[in-house]
């Protein structure tokens, strides 16, 4: 998770979780090369680089198209396809839980498969134009990724959907018409168009220091590389044929599967998703398998040690703490109060868990800064600046200084189509002009001159998270949008509306600097698939176009077609969207909301985050792998634990694969994974489709104790 990646950042266990899933995905990656003959199995980036030195000596003979061919019709037709399928899941999953692991190998792989499908069709009737190369492949994994990034990056399931009155009924705060802005076509698209593209401009002049200047390691950028270099070799293809057979076999599985269980869930807590298969109690307690086809495929994406932690953490929360809590009903809370209310039990289940987000955030972004800082200054005093340094993990310019063919013939042509720096700029100044002048518009609450500050800041802050991203594959971009909420809702204060204020101001900063990560993530494909850097940008530029209206188009059809649509404990409970809300609610009134000793608990929890991390960071990996991850554990604080059984069967059934026939489970792993993940999100599709029409499953499967059937039955007898 996830990320969790630089590009996907938006999810898996928000941040970090993510790009974990993306470091899970990098493992499958290399293993399929190594099946193929192409890399060598290497514990360091620099081995897995001088594994892959010959790799352009494998491409030679063929000619490097132009950036124009390289984005051509038949490219942005699929991309918009997998745009929409994508946006699907990415949507689902954030309404759901938040965790969306990293499906770039998917987008990289079904890509790959419809556009070398299409060119066999063409070349069989012999109307073929131009073969299917590396580079086009390249520009449709961009143009999709960025296109359902924003699925993430908008706020659906956070920031965006926090401002609603549906989040503000469950905060019981801050509740007057100034701090809600429901959501509308009209202004979501809007909002996401004068934000989404600012973080594209920021970078680009930077991108030759980053690129060749630094060689900036990003490891998603570089495992996205190897993915499509080794799809376009004979062997690669072969692969890609099985591994495409395989996710096809278990998408229309998943997909079956969930149009079988919605005969069964007419009615409130109906069907297999409610199945107590740990028995009536635990169900209370969230305790249950709900035969998720989709969670089970997160769970084979995600490490081991992702899945434990958020399986901890559940038991940690709903198997010890709440029920503990809860017996201290009418002494530390209202014993009139529901469970769900924030001065209740609710209160201690969200604040605790933002304290570990929090927490987690925090030293994640303290490790991040201290690793990109001395790393600045180190090629700030660099007398060479146009020098080709290959840097170390620290930093720290690598021994070996030699300029392989590789990086001779990439750096050749990475230079060759420049993106002019007045362009850039323009660009820049433009786009911040209209925003400065039209997002005061949309949220009253934030001024011009708070929108003006962002914008001066952003690039900075796009610059180290970028830097950070490219040395540790970690996009902190959430973190930056959390800082936000509190600098600029208490800024605007809570009598102006500082709530609705610091939400907007989130999603302006995690917008920015998100998508120049994820950018300059693109750079480094482009760079190793000798894509155009021109072609690059374009594609991202026309994928964040694309998602700017698919993704608010995907979230308006699940927000009319489910009605409970962000109610704890409904199909789709959106738990970031509170967590968010209630951030900035903390951040303009402080911490008089909270219930009794919520606040302590809340200290220790935050303390207690900042310490594992600590502490996996001082016992080396060696170690590390068996302590548990405080960004994992804080999600079932505030969702429950089901998910989490179903994430550790996937891994189980992983680890079971792995131990029977591991060359099969590193190759197939990532696509049955994704089969299952694709199919049951895309029956997310028809089933609202089915809801809006008022379509109905014609079954409510439920299960009751002994008791109440003796109870219920004796009912219908009286009248019979």
């Amino acid at each position: 998770m996830e990320n969790v990646s630089g590009r996907e950042d938006r999810a898996g266990v928000e941040e970090r979780g993510i790009e974990m899933a993306e470091q899970g995905q990098i493992t499958h990656r290399r293993s399929k090369k190594e099946e193929n003959g192409e890399i060598a199995k290497s514990g360091s980036q620099e081995e897995e680089e001088d594994a892959t030195m010959t790799i352009e000596k494998v491409f030679e003979g063929k000619r490097v198209p132009p950036w124009r061919e390289q984005i051509t019709f038949r490219a942005m037709a699929v991309s918009f396809i997998l745009s929409i399928m994508f946006s699907v899941i990415v949507m689902k999953l954030n309404l759901t839980t938040g965790i969306i692991p990293s499906l770039n190998v998917s987008a990289g792989l079904l890509g790959f498969f419809f556009l070398k499908s299409w060119t066999k069709i063409l070349e069989k009737s012999g109307l073929l134009q131009h073969a299917f190369t590396r580079q086009e492949n390249t520009v449709i994994q961009t143009c999709v990724v960025a296109a359902y990034g924003i699925a993430f990056s908008g706020g659906f399931g956070s920031y965006l959907f926090g401002m609603s009155s549906r989040t503000a009924k469950q905060s019981t705060e801050a509740n007057s018409s100034q701090d809600i802005k429901d959501p509308h076509l009209g202004w979501m698209i809007g909002f996401l168009f004068l934000v989404s593209f600012l973080g594209l401009f920021s970078l680009v002049p930077l991108r030759k220091i980053m690129i060749i200047d630094y060689k900036l390691t990003y490891p998603s950028g570089t495992a996205t590389a190897h993915l499509i270099n080794g799809f376009h070799t004979p062997q690669g293809a072969k692969l890609a044929k099985k591994q495409v057979k395989t996710l096809g076999k278990f998408f229309a599985g998943s997909f079956f599967w969930g149009f079988f269980q919605w005969f069964y869930t007419g009615g409130d807590d109906c069907g297999f998703v409610s199945f107590p298969t740990l028995g009536l109690e635990a169900y209370k307690n969230r305790f249950f398998f709900d035969f998720s086809a989709t969670y089970v495929g997160v769970g084979m994406i995600c490490p081991y040690l992702v899945n434990i932690s958020v399986l901890l953490g559940g038991i940690l929360s709903w198997g010890i703490m709440w029920p503990l809590i809860g017996n201290r009903r009418g002494s530390w809370f209202s014993a009139e109060l529901p469970d769900s209310n924030l001065h209740g039990l609710q209160g201690y289940r969200v604040f605790i868990s933002i304290a570990m987000i929090l927490g987690d955030g925090l030293y994640n972004f303290a490790k991040v800064l201290s690793k990109t800082i001395p790393a600045i200054i180190h090629h700030a005093r660099t007398t060479n600046a146009s020098s080709t340094l290959p840097l170390s993990e620290n930093g720290q310019p690598a021994a070996d200084t030699t300029v392989s063919f590789d990086d001779q013939r990439r750096a050749e042509l990475f230079l060759k189509d420049q993106i002019p720096k007045k362009a850039a700029f323009a660009g820049y100044v433009i786009v911040a002009a209209i925003s400065i002048a039209t997002i005061p518009h949309l949220f009253p609450q934030l001024k011009w001159y708070h929108v003006l500050v962002t914008y001066i800041f952003a690039p900075v802050l796009a610059f180290c998270n970028a830097y950070g991203c490219g040395l540790t594959d970690w996009s902190l971009a959430s973190t930056y949008g959390k800082l936000a909420i509190f600098i600029f809702g208490a800024w605007v204060g809570a009598s102006h509306g500082g709530v609705l204020a610091g939400l907007a101001a989130c999603g302006v900063m995690m917008s920015i600097v998100s998508t120049a990560s994820d950018l300059m993530q693109d750079f480094k494909t482009g760079y190793l698939t000798l894509a155009s850097p021109r072609s690059m940008f374009i594609s991202q530029v026309i994928g964040t176009g694309m998602g700017c209206v698919i993704a608010p188009c995907v979230f308006w059809l699940f927000y009319h077609a489910f009605k409970d649509l962000g109610v704890p404990g409904s199909q789709y409970p959106a738990p970031y969207a509170l967590v968010y809300r209630n951030m900035a609610i903390l951040g303009v009134d402080g911490f008089s909301s909270l219930p009794k000793h919520c606040l302590t608990l809340c200290y220790v929890f935050f303390a207690g985050a900042i310490l594992i991390n600590l502490l996996r960071d001082l016992v080396g990996k060696k170690y590390s792998q068996y302590i548990p991850l405080p960004m994992a554990m804080a999600i079932p604080f505030y969702l429950g634990v089901y998910f989490a059984i179903d994430m550790c069967m996937g891994s189980l059934i992983l680890f079971i694969w792995e131990k029977l026939n591991k060359t099969k489970a590193d190759a197939f792993a990532s696509a049955v994974a994704s089969g299952l993940i694709c199919g049951d999100g895309i029956w997310t599709l028809p089933q609202s489709i089915l809801a809006l029409a008022q379509v109905n499953p014609p079954i409510c499967m439920k299960f009751l104790s002994r008791r109440t059937n003796i109870k219920v039955d004796a009912f219908l007898e009286t009248l019979s």
